[in-house]
């Protein structure tokens, strides 16, 4: 976070823009009404859980995720909408009316509410991330002006519910999860008789039966990042893999395969030759 006050005096040595240049977080974007956008891992972390997203019992036609994305929720109040960071929805189209890409998602058009939504903690959105559950986290302090909850069109006068109302009371999100990466903590919520209540991990790790995928904690690459990263992973336990990841793991077992038959090769010569046979009569090389 900008640890100085802005603008920040000069200095000598000069410190280095990271230090002194102001965050996402320390000035307000252009719209007055929007705190600022995305910074990167929200945008890197979404990807990762969009392209494992695959649930076992329904098909890739039937799946849809969103990413940053509106989703309207009140059909009273169409201009109240909330934007989660990733959300996940099975058993509806892939393509608004089958044929082609959502600009947002209207639940009362689809007649399906996500059964999944992703909130990735920032500061100044922890408290519409967590309700009540706020007290246990620990982020960085939230710098002057920033984290304002967007202010809708006034053409009602009444307050929008908080996401944890929405997800929670009006929409019914089965799962809810939220992580930091200022603490590197997963917390997932369930809804139980019409109430979330926060589940037990093991091993930074929970089974989501209905969708036939676990979500967790890895430790590992993506797009040249080391880091913690949320991702699914399948009923065996094993880390459901990316396209990308899955070409690559293919390519490397073609190669293991490919040096494992030249070792061979080269030991079948050494015998023929450890024998007295010309191995080139033999083999065309």
């Amino acid at each position: 976070m900008f640890p100085f006050k802005y603008p920040v005096p000069q200095s000598d040595p000069p410190r280095s823009p990271r230090e002194t240049l102001p965050t996402m977080y320390d000035l307000p974007s252009e719209d007055p009404e929007e705190p600022g956008l995305p910074d990167e891992f929200h945008d890197l972390q979404p990807q990762l859980l969009t392209l494992a997203f695959r649930p076992r019992n329904y098909q890739a036609s039937e799946i849809f995720s969103g990413t940053d994305m509106n989703l309207y929720y009140d059909v009273q109040h169409t201009l109240w909408h909330k934007r989660p960071d990733w959300f996940g929805v099975v058993g509806v189209p892939r393509l608004y009316n089958r044929s082609e890409l959502r600009m947002s998602y209207v639940t009362w058009q689809e007649g399906v509410n996500p059964f999944v939504i992703v909130e990735l903690l920032s500061p100044g959105t922890e408290k519409e991330d967590l309700g009540a559950n706020i007290d246990e986290e620990r982020l960085p302090n939230q710098p002057n002006g920033a984290g304002n909850w967007q202010v809708l069109e006034a053409e009602i006068n009444e307050k929008p519910p908080s996401k944890w109302e929405v997800y929670e009371q009006i929409l019914r999100v089965p799962v809810y999860a939220v992580f930091s990466r200022y603490t590197n903590r997963l917390r997932v919520f369930a809804l139980n008789a019409g109430h979330y209540q926060e589940l037990e991990l093991s091993d930074s790790r929970v089974w989501i039966a209905d969708l036939g995928l676990g979500l967790g904690l890895w430790q590992g690459e993506f797009q040249g990042i080391d880091r913690l990263w949320l991702r699914w992973y399948d009923v065996d336990g094993n880390w459901i893999l990316t396209e990308a990841e899955q070409q690559r793991e293919r390519a490397d077992s073609a190669e293991s395969r490919a040096e494992s038959a030249e070792t061979q090769l080269q030991s079948l010569i050494q015998r023929l030759r450890e024998s007295g046979i010309d191995p080139d009569r033999f083999l065309n090389r």
